[in-house]
């Protein structure tokens, strides 16, 4: 499959509760497909440059599900950054670890019945993960970033973030609080999909 190329289409300024940020958005000319960056500082030539992928999440992100822990994990980032003074977060359109957000949301049936994430996404006949971060090294070559701190939970992000040439030079966890609603989708990630969450 060929990789989608994206080209800058704008930037503005972005005040936010958590600090001022330039926000960057990149689109695919052919398919229209797009995602954000959301920079802090001048990152330009810079190296160790803290960066969290985030794929999108609706229902977390914009309507506070408590179902996962992505709006914490979003949350945390951009604070952290704004504390350390400079840095990337990626918000990529990839709904549904890439399954799209009505199959997400019929994936949310079938656990309301006893499935988890994974066994939710298999019987519906797709991926438990389809992800991919092709972009992201795109946006890291046009910000001419040269290494970055990965704050993540899921040890896949790196291998594929270097396996795309990326030299990723450490990684810092993203501590999440369980709750009753999403201790066993906590519980998924960690026993299924390898990731390092700890006090789950």
């Amino acid at each position: 499959m060929n990789k989608i190329e994206f080209i800058r289409s704008v930037q503005v300024k972005l005040p936010s509760k958590f600090g001022k940020f330039d926000l960057i958005a990149y689109e695919s000319p052919v398919t229209q497909m797009f995602h954000l960056a959301l920079v802090k500082g001048d990152v330009s030539g810079k190296s160790d440059v803290v960066m969290r992928i985030h794929s999108s999440c609706i229902t977390g992100d914009i309507f506070g599900s408590l179902r996962c822990d992505c709006r914490e994990q979003l949350i945390g980032a951009a604070e952290y950054i704004e504390k350390v003074g400079t840095g990337v977060v990626i918000y990529a359109f990839q709904e549904g670890r890439g399954i799209g957000l009505i199959n997400k949301l019929k994936a949310y049936y079938l656990q309301e019945g006893g499935l988890d994430t994974v066994e939710a996404n298999l019987a519906l006949g797709l991926p438990e993960d389809s992800r991919n971060y092709d972009f992201v090294k795109f946006i890291l070559d046009d910000l001419k970033i040269q290494s970055v701190v990965l704050i993540t939970n899921n040890p896949d992000k790196q291998t594929q973030l270097e396996n795309l040439g990326v030299n990723v030079s450490g990684i810092l966890q993203s501590v999440v609080t369980p709750c009753e609603h999403n201790l066993k989708y906590l519980q998924t990630k960690k026993y299924k999909m390898n990731h390092l969450l700890e006090g789950v």
